[in-house]
């Protein structure tokens, strides 16, 4: 029995890019959807400090470097002593690495692309502040996409590494052969689901965030079914809801499969036997009163 599921599309590489030194945005021209190359400019942090620190150290190196020549000619003139002479170039290889340091701290004010692909979100914008660690734009990679997809308990076990499935989306002709290519162990508890991430093919027409059908086949089981109107989306989720304790509903993340004469079968999420809300309200939340009608 073949059962229909809904994944998203992602791009393989993919990452989130954050700050690395503490400062205010200073320039920032991108734009959700722009392109970009491996090692482009993103942004860049005002970090004033930091120029200054380098500074600061480059002054130090250069007081540091006479000493050490004035102590060098006065040890081969016999009115030097040996000692100063290497304390003097041992504080100058600690300044040489304090310098190194600082600068690579000031190279962290220019945020570059770690490599080429498309910016999808956006976190900041020019005047605010950068914290290190959090995220300041979403780049996903162009070269290779992968699906998620959440499969039911129940069709989980039929599954494994390296098997293909079919999916088809609204503007494809025909079904896209897949492969599996990771396998959760562990079900997500609310909808009794594991997620599988599917490759794939090189050349196919598709961009990240699409959602596509993804179909499986499982074996003949008892089917629930409930009234198309019962189910609502929210994203990619499909959602009903149950008339629970003290008649207030309660809100189930469900995987459905096929259509059947104006009803849907109902493949995890709820159990047979509970009432479901037929065509909700779009304003219907979990936990509020529902009225019964005969």
């Amino acid at each position: 029995m073949e059962f229909a599921t809904h994944g998203t599309v992602r791009a393989v590489q993919r990452a989130a890019i954050a700050a690395q030194v503490a400062g205010s945005i200073a320039t920032l021209s991108l734009a959700i959807g722009q392109a970009v190359q491996a090692g482009d400019v993103l942004l860049t942090i005002s970090a004033v400090e930091l120029t200054a620190r380098v500074a600061q150290v480059k002054a130090q190196l250069a007081q540091i470097e006479r000493e050490l020549a004035r102590e060098r000619s006065l040890e081969a003139a016999g009115a030097g002593t040996l000692d100063t002479v290497k304390m003097l170039a041992d504080r100058l290889a600690h300044g040489q690495a304090a310098l190194r340091e600082a600068e690579t701290l000031r190279e962290y004010a220019t945020v570059r692309a770690p490599f080429a692909g498309v910016v999808t979100k956006k976190f900041v914008e020019v005047g605010d502040f950068a914290a290190p660690g959090v995220p300041l734009l979403q780049l996903d990679g162009r070269g290779a996409f992968e699906i998620e997809v959440g499969v039911p308990e129940s069709l989980a076990a039929a599954l494994s590494v390296g098997a293909a499935l079919d999916i088809a989306w609204s503007d494809a002709p025909t079904r896209l052969r897949v492969t599996v290519a990771e396998l959760s162990s562990a079900a997500e508890s609310t909808a009794r689901t594991m997620t599988a991430k599917l490759t794939v093919p090189e050349g196919a027409v598709v961009h990240p965030g699409q959602f596509v059908s993804v179909f499986l086949s499982g074996p003949q089981v008892a089917t629930l079914l409930v009234p198309v109107n019962a189910l609502t989306l929210f994203g990619q989720m499909e959602r009903v809801f149950v008339v629970g304790e003290n008649n207030r509903a309660s809100l189930r993340l469900v995987k459905t499969g096929a259509v059947k004469g104006g009803r849907i079968a109902v493949v995890s999420g709820l159990e047979a036997n509970e009432r479901v809300v037929v065509a909700p309200v779009a304003t219907l939340r979990d936990g509020q009163p529902v009225l019964l009608r005969p």
